[in-house]
């Protein structure tokens, strides 16, 4: 009978053992490497060709807009990346940008952005031009004589 206890209790920590890795957070070291491996990163629920949120398709429309080319990862399938993010930018939600490293904000942050024009400089000083930058200096000269 003692044997069917501590047989149990190996299964119970094996059991847990098994979720803490599940729902422990990914390393903030790996996170990084993530965020500096392109100009812009993009942490969101889905992926790009389908996002599984309304403020993760928001920021893919901000992106498509401005013809950004970014690195995206679906926090949904990976749980430890979906809580180290968190933990790495100690922001609450997901979706996350990071411009040249930085975190940036979320879905809120970025649309504001986006109206006031800030993206497109935030954009520029990491060498990316606009696409809609592109598209009014091309109406310009289409303008002048």
């Amino acid at each position: 009978m003692n044997l069917n206890i501590f047989s149990k209790s190996n299964n119970l920590l094996r059991t847990a053992a098994s979720l803490a890795r599940f729902y422990s957070a990914k390393p903030a070291e790996e996170i990084q490497k993530m965020v500096n491996n392109n100009k812009v990163v993009v942490f969101m629920k889905g992926v790009p060709e389908q996002p599984r949120c309304g403020f993760s398709n928001a920021v893919v429309q901000i992106m498509r807009m401005h013809g950004v080319k970014y690195e995206a990862h679906d926090v949904l399938a990976d749980e430890a990346l979906r809580q180290g993010i968190k933990d790495f930018s100690n922001w609450p939600t997901i979706p996350q940008v990071f411009i040249n490293g930085e975190f940036v904000g979320g879905c809120d942050i970025l649309l504001q952005m986006h109206r006031s024009g800030d993206l497109i400089e935030e954009l520029e000083k990491v060498g990316i031009k606009s696409a809609l930058l592109i598209e009014k200096e091309q109406e310009e000269e289409k303008k002048s004589p």
